[in-house]
């Protein structure tokens, strides 16, 4: 049986100079392996002076190969801030980097605030040029948004070019929903699929929910990574209540798990590969917003813990 060996709390923001601040998060880690280090980009946060509310910025850190160094942190802004009134116009949250070519494309994920409704997001497309240090957007608008049968929140894309074709694995929202007791209405999300041939087109697997509930049918799924593993796919992503979750650890995110042998059906199997969860540690209480990479052979998980990043994000690496 498989297991995750937790390799530890790799990376504090309070620790390092952040471009911007960075108000103590760091989250979801995603990585991109270059030839003589591990980067690992994620998002801080900042308030906006004029609304008080939190603004999500993309940085990175560079690692040694091993996770157990870091080489340093950017120096300047990795992705400018949206245009008014688009879609990523209050902040970028995930950023999710692959390589394509000579270049590497980030599939961001870009806030907009509403009024009846806290946030919209959809997925956009940046292209880096410099070996990942800075990004310019395609364009101002996105690659991917909410449709007929996924009328709200689509964002959380991570892509990668497989058998010929690109796959974006993506959450969706099904729609948001008031909850006794809680001071405005919450979101509820599912996990779905999309394919291109160049990667800026898509066509989604239209409303489909291809990872099955375990907490019923207003389960919020999120966060999505597939990779290979042997001659299967494995996928990873964050799952929680829809309600409650802010303040009771029990109904907070935790690490779902599922294989699929065609990347299109997948079985939900949450405990294979095993993943420990340890009394009184930063991951005791959520785990939340994970990555797969490969990294010099291993197959390596990183992830957020308590308070959604707030205090960064550590690895696992996976062991028979």
């Amino acid at each position: 049986m498989m297991r995750w060996r937790k390799m530890g709390h790799i990376f504090r923001p309070q620790d390092h100079d952040l471009v911007g601040g960075g108000a103590g998060f760091a989250q979801s880690p995603q990585a991109v392996v270059l030839a003589d280090r591990v980067r690992i980009y994620f998002s801080t946060r900042s308030r906006d002076e004029a609304s008080g509310k939190f603004v999500s910025h993309v940085a990175f850190a560079d690692f040694s190969k091993d996770l157990s160094t870091v080489l340093g942190v950017n120096r300047e802004p990795v992705l400018g801030p949206g245009g008014l009134g688009c879609f990523d116009e209050h902040g970028v949250f995930p950023f999710s980097p692959v390589p394509v070519g000579d270049e590497i494309w980030a599939y961001t994920t870009g806030w907009s605030r509403r009024v009846a409704v806290s946030v919209e997001t959809a997925v956009g497309l940046a292209v880096s040029r410099d070996g990942g240090r800075t990004f310019q957007r395609l364009g101002p608008g996105p690659v991917l948004g909410p449709s007929l049968q996924e009328p709200c929140l689509v964002g959380d894309a991570f892509v990668r070019h497989l058998g010929g074709r690109f796959h974006m694995w993506t959450m969706f929202g099904t729609g948001w929903k008031h909850y006794p007791g809680e001071p405005a209405p919450d979101r509820i999300y599912k996990i779905g699929h999309a394919q291109s041939d160049d990667g800026v087109h898509w066509t989604k697997d239209e409303g489909r929910a291809i990872v099955s509930d375990r907490l019923g049918p207003d389960e919020c799924q999120a966060l999505p990574a597939v990779l290979p593993v042997g001659d299967r796919y494995l996928m990873v992503f964050c799952y929680r209540e829809a309600s409650g979750f802010r303040t009771d650890p029990s109904r907070g995110y935790r690490l779902g798990q599922a294989w699929s042998d065609d990347l299109v059906h997948w079985v939900r199997s949450d405990n294979q590969p095993a993943f420990e969860r340890q009394p009184s540690a930063w991951d005791s209480d959520m785990v939340c917003y994970p990555h797969l990479c490969e990294i010099d052979g291993r197959t390596v998980l990183l992830y957020n813990g308590n308070a959604f990043g707030r205090d960064g994000f550590g690895a696992a690496v996976l062991e028979p």
